[in-house]
């Protein structure tokens, strides 16, 4: 049954301090709203439980794209447009403009946020694997300052984040250590847009003198949370990418991620696509050492 309008209260402070101030003053009570492209589903479906909402679409700290000569920090309010035709995102981290590129359509994508994305913790999403892969960092706020977690920290359990009450994602900052280094993203849904992932895998990688010298891989619709996959990573690592390595790695994806059956697909589906998507862009890395 879809929820009325008038059973809910939305404010806008109009600027960052306002906002921390109103979740600091009553914590818990306020979800805060930016692109609101989950929360209008929510709401049309009649299972948004949150009645008071916080507006924070039109803050200006959280729109921001900064780059330096070591990172490029991302304002947790930034669209998934600005990531898909930032100069900055495209040269140094190109999975996380393809991962903009699969978020919705362009109506979604110039309202939905990197951090509604992340904070939504749903383990489909399709930025968390980048992110994952480029060894993200998130900076969260609260009226009590500042502070800094991984991005692979964040998510612990379904639907459950280190968010403490009276925070927001204030943003995201990438690391720039992963010039020629080879990348790889897929995503596995019923079409190329508007439909969520059955499976998303981003990874990056490099050779030297034909075994691997770091590997980094995240996932996504396989398991509760997105996951990096670092079983795999520590095992490869200083391998050559033959055949019988590749066959292992396989193994032990295996072991380490838990599909499961619901409307989108089968547990059966997503492990043997998870399997293949890793093989494949094992493969390609391998190829990707040849012609360099």
């Amino acid at each position: 049954m879809r929820s009325h309008p008038a059973e809910y209260e939305l404010v806008s402070p109009g600027s960052l301090a306002g906002v921390l101030k109103l979740l600091q003053r009553e914590p818990g009570e306020w979800l805060p709203i930016a692109g609101g492209t989950e929360v209008m589903v929510q709401l049309s479906a009649g299972r948004l439980a949150a009645h008071r909402l916080v507006n924070i679409w039109d803050v200006t700290e959280l729109r921001q794209i900064t780059e330096t000569t070591a990172s490029l920090i991302v304002g947790g309010g930034c669209t998934f447009t600005q990531l898909r035709e930032h100069a900055g995102v495209q040269r140094h981290f190109p999975l996380l403009a393809q991962a903009g590129s699969w978020t919705g359509g362009i109506a979604n994508q110039n309202r939905a946020t990197i951090a509604g994305n992340i904070v939504n913790a749903s383990p489909a999403a399709d930025s968390p694997p980048a992110l994952l892969a480029y060894d993200a960092e998130l900076e969260l706020i609260s009226a009590n300052g500042t502070r800094t977690i991984a991005y692979i920290d964040f998510h612990l359990g379904y639907k459950r984040t280190a968010l403490l009450p009276g925070e927001l994602l204030l943003a995201i900052r990438l690391p720039k250590r992963f010039p020629g280094w080879f990348s790889y993203a897929q995503k596995t849904g019923a079409r190329n847009a508007q439909a969520i992932s059955k499976v998303c895998i981003a990874g990056v990688g490099k050779l030297r003198e034909g075994r691997v010298e770091a590997l980094q891989i995240g996932i996504g619709a396989v398991a509760p949370t997105p996951l990096r996959l670092r079983r795999i990573e520590e095992a490869l690592l200083s391998a050559p990418l033959t055949e019988n390595t590749i066959a292992e790695g396989r193994r032990i994806l295996a072991r380490e991620i838990a599909p499961i059956d619901d409307i989108r697909s089968s547990r059966e589906y997503r492990g043997c696509v998870a399997a293949n998507l890793l093989e494949d862009f094992l493969c390609r890395l391998a190829a990707f050492k040849e012609a360099a």
